[in-house]
């Protein structure tokens, strides 16, 4: 085992009613939720229905929203609500089984690979940690799994996560259309340039269990995400934040809805007219908290780099282009880019 899981860690908290929390997740003052967050306003980012019959009213707000603020989420997008309620049944009860059965789908520590169960993901400079465990693989294309990475347990693990991972694919394309026409673009040139049918969905479930101090921890701390897109599902319990004008806000939590986060690579690509939204993740006192995100990533050896028509001599480029596997590389290794 890497490190201890934090699960563990809350389950012998809970035991001995304990009101404290081991030094390494106490974050410093300057990111500790209670002294950072702006209490009793709820964050409305803007929430577009994909099933809106004007295609062209979807583009324009899907771009407005990914230039002003990074984030969105969509309503009737076309995943039925009974398969993502199956993908959290699943992933929960993943995360409820015994800790060997967990064990039996960890990640190689020498292997180089994201892909496994576990708990520490980036270097942690200031040796502080967040208070989750994870679970990646990846989910499409399927040329692109490795289901030595899916749990066996429970047995309709492997079937509701294909499920989800078709249909999450049509709204993947959706999306990339929507915000290649927003650049000016041609439909397909957006998603192209991003890596094509090659890109890579990478799911990642979060598991925040109940923490005695959510004043001064947090799940996962203040990032962007490196992938293009990030389309994530969340359960009902509050966690995610975002930066905006200077304070931290909690983000709404709608049924069902969708969040999109715009990653780093659309901000290169687009030379920087899309913005990778900042944002972290608080934890609960008394409810676990998960989320579902999915990572829409180039594959490795894919150069990303800001494209040529979005580029002349009054918009120079903003980003050097690079593979996906060294930008990826440098990020969870804090290195500059």
């Amino acid at each position: 085992m890497e490190v201890e899981r934090v699960q563990a860690v809350a389950n012998s908290l809970s035991k001995m009613t304990a009101d404290t929390i081991p030094a390494e997740y106490i974050r410093s003052e300057k990111e500790q939720p209670a002294a950072t967050t702006l209490r009793g306003v709820v964050l409305e980012v803007p929430v577009i229905d994909m099933g809106d019959p004007e295609e062209e009213k979807i583009v324009k707000m899907i771009a407005e929203a990914s230039r002003e603020w990074g984030i969105f989420q969509v309503v009737n997008h076309g995943v039925p609500n009974e398969v993502i309620r199956e993908l959290q049944r699943v992933g929960k009860e993943f995360f409820e089984l015994p800790q060997a059965e967990k064990e039996a789908v960890a990640k190689d520590p020498g292997g180089g690979s994201i892909e496994g169960y576990g708990t520490s993901l980036q270097k942690n400079v200031d040796g502080k940690r967040g208070w989750v465990d994870h679970l990646f693989h990846r989910v499409w294309p399927p040329s692109a799994v490795n289901y030595k990475f899916w749990p066996k347990n429970p047995p309709s693990y492997r079937e509701a996560n294909e499920e989800y991972a078709k249909i999450l694919n049509e709204v993947g394309n959706r999306l990339f259309r929507s915000l290649s026409i927003g650049l000016g673009l041609e439909a397909h040139e957006l998603k192209e340039a991003a890596g094509g049918e090659d890109i890579i969905h990478l799911l990642k479930i979060n598991y925040y269990p109940p923490c005695p101090r959510p004043d001064l921890a947090l799940g996962v701390v203040a990032h962007t995400d490196m992938s293009a897109i990030t389309i994530l599902v969340p359960n009902e319990v509050q966690g995610l934040q975002v930066f905006n004008d200077d304070h931290w806000y909690d983000v709404k939590y709608i049924p069902n809805a969708l969040i999109i986060h715009i990653g780093d690579q659309l901000e290169i690509l687009s030379n920087g007219k899309y913005k990778s939204v900042f944002h972290r993740t608080t934890v609960d006192k008394e409810k676990t908290r998960i989320s579902w995100p999915v990572f829409l990533e180039p594959p490795p050896e894919f150069e990303v780099g800001p494209i040529p028509k979005l580029i002349d001599e009054n918009n120079p480029p903003k980003y050097k282009t690079k593979k996906y596997k060294d930008y990826a590389y440098c990020k969870l290794n804090k290195l500059p880019q």
